[in-house]
């Protein structure tokens, strides 16, 4: 009974020090150079956007993604899942944010934004933007159209083309 509650001791001791240990050890520091990083289209955005994935996988959960948008590029009215922040980072971009029912806002380089889950909104670059969107779960876009309810992209574009 002596030995076993020993062990029982000598147990959950190494158990604290391995969970105290491993505590202490930082995670690895993640490192993506500008230069050479690749820019490619997602299928779920309209062509005029690129993306590269700096950190995370975005269809498992939370995740860094730089974008690039073209000079008039409409990423039409949508919502995501996950909560939304983006930081505009291209010194000469600027992109007009609209959340249904509010003033269009103009974002310029440095300029930081928190769009909630399920917020209905829409991203019209007035000219060449880069921004990095950080997502806090599994990345989706749902377009929807005037009344909300749900369409495809390509519907969602021809929409947007027509106004």
């Amino acid at each position: 009974m002596r030995c076993e509650r020993r062990s029982v001791a000598l147990f959950a001791c190494l158990l604290f020090i391995a969970s105290f240990a491993a505590a202490q050890s930082p995670a690895p520091m993640v490192f993506k150079p500008a230069v050479g990083t690749t820019l490619t289209h997602h299928p779920a955005l309209p062509a005029c956007v690129q993306i590269a994935v700096q950190e995370g996988d975005p269809s498992k959960g939370s995740s860094t993604i730089l974008l690039k948008a073209a000079a008039g590029c409409v990423i039409p009215w949508h919502w995501h899942t996950p909560n939304e922040r983006l930081v505009i980072i291209s010194g000469i971009g600027k992109g007009e944010m609209r959340m249904k029912d509010m003033k269009p806002l103009t974002l310029k380089a440095g300029d930081y934004l928190v769009l909630p889950s399920k917020g209905i909104h829409q991203f019209t670059a007035l000219t060449a933007v880069t921004l990095f969107d950080f997502s806090d779960a599994p990345f989706d876009i749902h377009y929807v159209d005037g009344a909300g309810k749900e369409i495809p992209l390509d519907q969602a574009v021809k929409a947007k083309a027509a106004k």
